[in-house]
């Protein structure tokens, strides 16, 4: 494994081994720039004309830090058909941009146990295109502190899903969340709250979905958590809408909204490849919620790329699974709106690259001295449409199908290119990472709305 130490505070005296030159967003405004990066992978330079080392220069295309997807469901463990790997997933993350992915704990059998973390750490090793982050799940009279050893954060189910029962409510909620304040560890949580579902009639479409675990479901959810402790690193994933978004944020606690509840809304007779929990919402309320994230005021996005097999999502819509895959696509679907007007590319980069990294501790995300050297290039005026059969999730859709995206030309990972032309040409040797929380560099707490 590389050397990763503290990201460092000055420029380093160290000579670079490499340059990377072309245009970024640097101390706010879109300025050509020289990257010089160390013989350890990491940025030990920044300005211009940085001569003596070997050179790489993209021209007037932009420099980006790669992003850090909070949230994806690898499918490992699991059955033969589960629609992806370890693999193939992240793979999928390094064509579209993605160089740090968290790997939720609800695979078949569940992270639930200190021997099942260790067997799945034990899956990334050799396989990876990208790091990994593994969570736990966050469950009552479960083995919290041996786990929180081990695994990079702990994830909370509020309603049930495959293996893993709904957590704990009333009291016994409020001692679990007082218990895992204890680890400074990211708790990223599910919020729906069962006792909200309407389960009147099954549902044959993305409307009926809504309808049977409604927003209200969300914000009852939510209304639970607003009481954890202080020190708690609370994050809300997938957030489905702008009301929650914005009490969340008046609260200060960090939540995500992924691309498919920003860009897709319900509609009457959609298949199950539109089944996602939460459920897709109404065409004024993913409205609303763009306009939220456009304005900069929720703090991630990421993916929930939860991939199922075709066959399995051909199924009658109430016995699909539910999920969507996206960890391939998530940023480049927000690059195209960047390049058509529709985004603020600084908005972006703290939504997909700055803040997700800070909530997991990880020195990527940002153009800093000491920083990673993960890095993309991305051409703005290419824009190709979404084509399932040239993806490379195993799973072999995209609820996307036919949307503008631009992806990255190149992807270096600590200074050596992992892709190009839009080729995956690295090789398999992510690690397992945990967060490296150093002065200063602290993730969002519940009264700090991570701006910094």
């Amino acid at each position: 494994m590389r050397p990763r130490g503290r990201p460092a505070n000055r420029e380093s005296a160290e000579r670079p081994e490499l340059v990377l030159a072309g245009r970024a967003w640097y101390h706010g405004r879109l300025q050509a720039i020289e990257l010089g990066i160390d013989e350890a992978g990491r940025i030990c330079t920044i300005g211009r004309d940085r001569r003596g080392a070997r050179r790489h220069d993209v021209g007037d295309r932009v420099l980006l830090p790669s992003a850090s997807d909070l949230h994806v469901h690898l499918r490992e463990p699991g059955p033969p058909d589960a629609g992806e790997t370890i693999a193939t997933g992240t793979v999928a993350a390094a064509v579209g941009g993605v160089g740090l992915v968290g790997e939720m704990p609800n695979t078949d059998p569940p992270v639930t146990s200190v021997d099942r973390l260790e067997a799945k750490a034990a899956r990334v090793q050799g396989r990876a295109a990208v790091d990994v982050l593994l969570y736990a799940a966050a469950q009552e009279n479960g083995p919290l502190a041996p786990l929180a050893r081990g695994a990079g954060g702990f994830k909370l189910y509020m309603s049930p899903t495959p293996g893993i029962a709904a957590g704990p409510e009333g009291p016994a909620l409020a001692r679990l969340l007082e218990e895992l304040a204890r680890f400074d560890l990211p708790l990223a949580v599910h919020a729906e709250d069962p006792g909200r579902f309407v389960g009147a009639r099954p549902p044959v479409d993305p409307v009926g979905w809504d309808r049977a675990r409604p927003a209200a479901a969300e914000s009852a959810a939510i209304d639970h958590l607003l009481g954890a402790p202080d020190l708690l690193r609370l994050h809300v994933a997938h957030v489905t809408s702008a009301a929650a978004a914005a009490r969340l944020r008046a609260r200060g606690v960090s939540c995500e909204v992924t691309p498919h509840h920003l860009l897709l809304a319900a509609r009457r007779g959609a298949d199950a490849r539109f089944k996602v929990n939460p459920p897709l919402r109404s065409e004024s309320e993913r409205a609303a919620l763009w306009a939220r994230f456009a304005s900069g005021d929720i703090a991630c996005v990421a993916s929930d790329h939860a991939p199922h097999s075709v066959a399995s999502k051909s199924e009658p819509f109430a016995r699909a699974p539910s999920g969507v895959p996206g960890v391939e696509t998530m940023l480049p679907l927000l690059l195209a709106r960047v390049g058509s007007g529709a985004l603020a590319l600084p908005v972006l980069l703290r939504a997909a690259c700055d803040r997700p990294a800070r909530i997991l501790g990880q020195p990527v995300g940002r153009l800093a001295v000491g920083h990673r050297a993960n890095l993309l290039v991305v051409d703005f005026r290419a824009r190709t449409p979404v084509r399932a059969d040239r993806l490379r999730s195993g799973c072999g859709w995209s609820p996307f199908e036919g949307m503008a995206a631009t992806f990255p030309t190149e992807h270096w990972r600590d200074g050596r290119r992992i892709v190009q032309d839009g080729e995956y040409v690295g090789v398999p040797d992510g690690a397992v990472v945990r967060p490296e929380y150093a002065p200063g560099e602290t993730a969002p707490r519940p009264r700090d709305d991570g701006r910094r």
